[in-house]
């Protein structure tokens, strides 16, 4: 299975991913870890993607669009993905489509992720981490309402909404339902 997952942060998006992973055996690529693996290991890209960072600058859609296409091709991934970070705009979906086809796949389907907004709140709250308090929680989840929600209308019939709020092991249930699994 070839999926991408979308949805706010604080959805649970990486915590059903390494769930899915194990179940459907196909490896979960968060753009984070690559992001942190490439930088890691000195790799050219992880060398550039650093000095954006190390500048405070987003990394720009073509490297990183050049870290998935490289980890895509490794053997784990030749029967399947759970894409995660990954598209985050149009242009990378279209992006995606063509790194896809050029392999002769394309994408299963994309689980959205859906969940109220005050929930996330809570759930990013009780985490703990430093970084997260109420106003920085609503700029990122504004932030991802204008710059990642506009896949939903992109993807359209391939959108498979997933009610993500409830324990985790109904979350996961919901998910394997919607896939027929």
């Amino acid at each position: 299975m070839r999926l991408v997952l979308l949805g706010p942060p604080g959805a649970g998006k990486g915590t059903q991913a390494a769930l899915l992973s194990e179940k459907l055996n196909v490896p979960h690529i968060s753009t984070g870890d690559l992001f942190r693996a490439n930088i890691g290991e000195g790799t050219p890209l992880g060398i550039e993607a650093k000095q954006y960072m190390d500048a405070g600058e987003l990394v720009p859609t073509e490297v990183t669009a050049r870290m998935v296409e490289s980890r895509l091709q490794e053997p784990d991934a030749a029967e399947g993905f759970l894409l995660d970070g990954f598209p985050r705009t149009v242009e990378q979906a279209q992006i995606l489509a063509g790194l896809l086809e050029n392999s002769g796949h394309a994408l299963d389907g994309v689980l959205n992720f859906r969940v109220d907004e005050d929930v996330v709140v809570e759930r990013m709250l009780a985490r703990g981490r430093a970084d997260d308090n109420e106003e920085t929680i609503r700029t990122r989840l504004r932030v991802y309402r204008d710059e990642t929600a506009p896949l939903i209308d992109h993807y359209g019939d391939a959108i498979i909404n997933i009610e993500a709020e409830g324990e985790v092991e109904e979350i996961n249930a919901r998910v394997l339902k919607a896939l027929g699994k």
